[in-house]
Order: C-alpha cells, then structure tokens, then sequence
C-alpha cells in the first residue's frame, strides 16, 4: 500500500530532480496538509482509496475550512489530483522520474509566463495613463538632443526645446554652472 506521506517525500524528490519548481513543491505541499487533516486513518494508508473517495473527502475538507472560499479549495483539491496523478506515473518507479518532461505555465503566444500583464481586462483602471505620470516619450520633432562625453566615461545628455526662452536658457545656464566643481 501507497501511504499518504510517501507524496510528501515524491515532492520533494521531484522539486530537487528540477521536475517541480520551489513555488510548486509549496503550494502541492499546502493542499497536502490541508486534506490530510480530515482524512481517516485508512485514507492515510492508502493513496487509491484517497482517489476513490475524493469526492466525500472534498466534502469533508469544505466543512472544515469555510473560511476559505470553494474556488480556492478546488485548487487544492486539483493539487492534490495531480501530486497523486505523478506519484503515479513516477514516483512508484524513480528512474522514470528521468523520462519526466514537466509542464511549464504558458503566456500568451506560447511562451513561458514570467510575469504578469500590468494590467488584465478585467481590471478597472481608476486614472488614465496620462494622470499617473508625466510622459517619459516626447516628440524628437520640437527638441533639441545634446549629448556630451565628459571625462571620466561619463555621459551628459541634455534635451532643451527648440523654441526656449532667453530667461529659460540662462537659467538652465545657471544650473549648470552651478554643478561645475570650483
């Protein structure tokens, strides 16, 4: 018999054979303890019973945790479907374990998802782009683009508007006479 704490041990041989990354190992290892706390001692004894009851099992978990909602204890519920579902598949046989292609997470266009979008659809905006900061892009058409190599490998770049005041550009002046070491 498959005991239950033997999917504690098969996540931690598939996090350190890179088949589960850290984050996945914990978050499996959460939706573990979660249904191991209402699971009879038969249950612990036996991985196939916990499959053939996870239903009554999912039932019981619901009851004892309300202040979680469903939605996120189905996703503990699918966790552990799947722990059990690789246990399975590799972990009864660990040289298997060598032939196992892990699935990664998938962004838009195929490509793997390292960060999330700033914003989702579903999220509501409460200021437009423009009222959360000043425009880092302007137009090249109406500026001037001074850039200047000082000693040192140091670089200055200075955008001034074609259409500056006399009274702006000598107080620009006066900056930057001001910064020069006397």
């Amino acid at each position: 018999m498959e005991k239950f704490n033997n999917l504690y041990t098969f996540i931690d041989f598939a996090k350190g054979n890179r088949k589960y990354p850290e984050n996945t190992a914990n978050n499996l290892k959460s939706a573990l303890k979660i249904f191991e706390k209402v699971l009879t001692e038969d249950e612990l004894n036996s991985i196939s019973l916990i499959e053939d009851r996870i239903e009554e099992i999912f039932i019981n978990v619901i009851n004892s945790n309300k202040n979680k909602s469903i939605g996120s204890l189905g996703t503990y519920k699918a966790r552990l479907l799947r722990v059990i579902n690789d246990y399975k598949k590799y972990g009864q046989n660990p040289s298997k374990i060598q032939d196992w292609m892990p699935r990664l997470r998938q962004g838009f266009g195929g490509q793997r998802k390292n960060s999330t979008a700033l914003l989702n659809k579903k999220d509501k905006p409460d200021k437009t782009l423009s009222e959360l900061s000043y425009p880092t892009h302007t137009p090249v058409d109406n500026i001037h683009k001074i850039e200047l190599s000082l000693e040192s490998n140091n670089k200055a770049t200075l955008l001034i508007p074609k259409n500056i005041k006399n009274s702006e550009a000598e107080t620009l002046k006066s900056i930057i006479d001001s910064l020069t070491k006397k």
